[in-house]
């Protein structure tokens, strides 16, 4: 191979790095299949034009530059929570990016593999104001809409059979079902994660009718999802997410990542591709990571434009923020 294998690599008998089936039949095709939501404002949504943004949009296009390096080569196609594992499971999407809660039963008895965590969420409630309530803890009594087929149900009864409150659940198919309940007054407050609380309010008819109670009841760490059966499939779209990562800790963003080529900065160099071959082992190219900021961006852009202070949601960094910020976004090196 000439330059020596970096510690760990595995090849093949043949001496070639593994090959990726789902890598394989995206380039045969020319676009990568991404399942997404259903329309949820800063996670994933399309606009009038069927242009899709959001955090979770973000993952599927940054993966696309890796491979493609071009991020419009990507083929959202919208799940609902009911059927989004089967379609990835089926082969319908290369992999599922849609707020979706990594569990041990989904990481095991689905036969699907979590490559990380884009967004740590956790489920709280929302109800009108003029209900006068302060906590969850107050909700006795109470109708309160949730999907189903998602772990907000599941958490839902967990919670209040743990605090012996008597509730009543009103559940439905879909998330705008939920939402549409809700806002038609059919249940006494809406459940779901916490970041989607905060924008489906804003698509209320007036939402400063309504308050997100301060409530948060579960962890929720939310992130992209492939099957099991393909492991460098799953380094592909887990590395992308460290990327991201990582370019935000090295200072590494859009508009400056040209100027990074020329740094003398080894690790600088490792990411841009300068130095070292960490590409082939994926089969990509070595300026992979290069591309996926060139594209899109570092974590902390993605995450501003789409949730936080750039966008309509205006969601605080949090748990979100670097783990050298306070907070638990933390990324192993590329080395």
């Amino acid at each position: 191979m000439g330059a020596a294998l970096a510690a760990g690599t595995v090849l093949c008998a043949s001496g070639a790095f593994a090959q990726s089936p789902t890598l394989a039949q995206a380039k045969s095709r020319g676009i990568l299949h991404c399942g997404s939501g259903t329309g949820l404002a800063g996670f994933g949504i399309p606009d009038a034009q069927g242009t899709w943004s959001g955090l979770d949009v973000d993952v599927c296009r940054a993966v696309a530059s890796a491979i493609f390096n071009d991020p419009t080569k990507v083929k959202f196609i919208p799940l609902s929570a009911k059927d989004r594992f089967t379609a990835l499971q089926s082969g319908e999407v290369d992999l599922l990016s849609r707020t979706t809660t990594w569990t041990i039963s989904r990481d095991t008895a689905l036969g699907l593999n979590f490559a990380g965590v884009n967004y740590y969420d956790g489920q709280g409630f929302m109800v009108r104001k003029k209900l006068g309530v302060n906590s969850a803890l107050q909700l006795s009594g109470a109708s309160i809409c949730t999907q189903q087929g998602t772990t907000t149900e599941l958490n839902l009864a967990d919670y209040f059979r743990a605090n012996k409150i008597k509730y009543e659940v009103v559940a439905f198919a879909s998330n705008q079902e939920t939402v549409k309940a809700y806002e038609s007054g059919r249940c006494d407050a809406f459940t779901t994660d916490a970041s989607g609380l905060y924008a489906e309010r804003l698509g209320l008819a007036n939402p400063d009718e309504h308050v997100v109670l301060p409530d948060i009841i579960s962890k929720e760490p939310l992130g992209p999802v492939v099957r099991h059966g393909d492991d460098v499939w799953l380094d592909i779209v887990k590395w992308t997410l460290f990327a991201m990562v990582n370019a935000e800790e090295l200072g590494i963003t859009k508009a400056n990542v040209d100027e990074m080529l020329k740094s003398e900065n080894p690790e600088i160099r490792r990411f841009v591709g300068t130095e070292g071959k960490f590409g082939a082992p994926m089969g990509l190219t070595d300026d992979w990571a290069y591309r996926i900021i060139k594209h899109v961006g570092n974590y902390g852009e993605s995450f501003e434009r789409n949730v936080g202070q750039g966008s309509l949601l205006k969601i605080a960094r949090g748990q979100n923020a670097l783990w050298n910020k306070g907070g638990l976004q933390y990324a192993p090196p590329i080395r």
